[in-house]
């Protein structure tokens, strides 16, 4: 099962003012959030992790090249440094979403690279071949992990929740973000400690939550340098990638459910939106109240007794709970019994597919669909008519996720969104 080692992490030197110099992860970072970062700190990661593109780039000169000089610069003038001994970390981020506090721990560790059908590490997504060669290009230049992926394992005991809570109250690092949330390091040094964590994680598979593009990039990037070198020593760092581990019943696990705008469906699209087509499928209840926060109560409640999502139009809103031919359909989706019982593919399968006829294909290219998890704004665009109609879904549990993965399936796109992110810059990885 899974290898987890303790690592020699590249970290900043100082430990005053981190807030200016990390950043979320590169995906969910646009160009204005990318300017203020490269203006808070001239050492920020974030020259590192997601550079700048200029119009006179080349081979020589380029966003991979200057932030490999970059990085060896930083190392060379002290301002990054290398552990003196391989530890893990403890890593906790504290957070307030919707008036509730919440506190998720982790551990940061290098975790051996397995193919996937070692079956040791499970996807639950595809990925796209643009985001993977970016990622590979960063590798091969700097060679480290600037962020970690983040991943499950099952703990029904707790061990790993009461060996980490010792350190807990310790945290070398504690500093907060500009979301507010905060992010707490304290590293794991003891021998017998680091043991105990190594035989714990050598009987768990662990489950991507969120970095299947880097995992993917990770494995190219070794085979890569297996070619190259002709052998390496099952040490090496290219063999390892940079993880936060998070035990799948942590209280600070928290899912945020993505729901789906539809806009530009022609009126005979619209047309099959009604309570004679969705009855094919669902048992459905006409929502007469006006209040949003009564409808999303009423969604989380059904959903507590079958797969359930919310139809909101401008003037009509429809509550949806599978029923046995709708189960009958999903049975034959060609998928796994655990797909067919996610909210999220029976929404692409029975109301966007057989419903309103999109095609697969017109799914994954995003025509007629955006998403959103801020279901605030999702209300917000039906009254301004920003969008036409709106799938409103619950959270997809993190079980789900797991069973989708053992099934060695793949979940629709934009199933699940882990709030916060991981930070970046907190523990850098070096592969050498």
């Amino acid at each position: 099962m899974a290898e987890v080692q303790p690592l020699r992490g590249v970290r900043y030197a100082t430990t005053e003012d981190l807030a200016q110099v990390t950043t979320p992860p590169y995906d969910i970072i646009d160009g204005q959030a990318q300017e203020r970062y490269y203006e808070w700190d001239p050492h920020n990661i974030i020259r590192l992790e997601l550079g700048k593109t200029y119009p006179n780039d080349n081979n020589l000169n380029n966003v991979y090249t200057r932030a490999a000089a970059t990085f060896s610069e930083w190392r060379l003038a002290d301002v990054l440094q290398q552990e003196g001994q391989a530890c893990y970390y403890l890593y906790q981020q504290k957070f307030t979403y919707d008036h509730q506090s919440y506190t998720r721990t982790s551990l940061l560790a290098r975790v051996r690279l397995e193919p996937w059908e070692k079956r040791v590490v499970l996807p639950h997504e595809n990925t796209l071949a643009k985001a993977k060669e970016d990622r590979l290009q960063l590798l091969r230049a700097c060679s480290a992990n600037f962020s970690p992926i983040m991943c499950m394992y099952d703990d029904p005991q707790g061990r790993m929740r009461r060996l980490l809570s010792t350190y807990a109250e310790h945290a070398e690092v504690h500093i907060s973000d500009d979301s507010g949330v905060e992010h707490l390091l304290q590293p794991v040094r003891e021998p017998q400690q680091i043991a105990l964590i190594q035989d714990f994680f050598a009987q768990r598979q662990l489950y991507i939550a969120d970095g299947h593009h880097r995992y993917t990039t990770a494995l190219t990037y070794q085979q890569e340098v297996q070619a190259q070198r002709k052998e390496t020593n099952p040490n090496d760092g290219s063999n390892f990638v940079l993880m936060s581990l998070i035990d799948i019943d942590d209280p600070g696990m928290l899912v945020l459910p993505t729901h789906r705008l539809l806009q530009d469906l022609s009126p005979e699209m619209l047309a099959r939106i009604n309570v004679e087509h969705l009855s094919r499928y669902f048992s459905v209840q006409a929502l007469a109240h006006t209040e949003d926060a009564q409808r999303l109560q009423e969604l989380a409640t059904a959903g507590q007794q079958a797969p359930s999502l919310l139809i909101q139009q401008a003037n009509q809103a429809f509550l949806l709970s599978l029923n046995a031919d709708g189960q009958q359909r999903m049975a034959q989706s060609g998928h796994s019994t655990a797909w067919n019982a996610l909210d999220v593919a029976i929404a692409q399968k029975l109301v966007l597919e057989d419903l309103l006829g999109i095609s697969s294909e017109e799914i994954s290219e995003g025509k007629y669909i955006r998403y959103t998890h801020d279901t605030e704004a999702v209300f917000q665009a039906i009254q301004s008519g920003k969008a036409q109609v709106a799938i409103i879904l619950n959270a997809t549990p993190l079980r789900q996720v797991c069973d989708v993965a053992q099934a060695d399936d793949r979940m629709p796109q934009k199933s699940t969104y882990l709030y916060p992110k991981l930070i970046t810059g907190l523990v850098i990885n070096p592969l050498w």
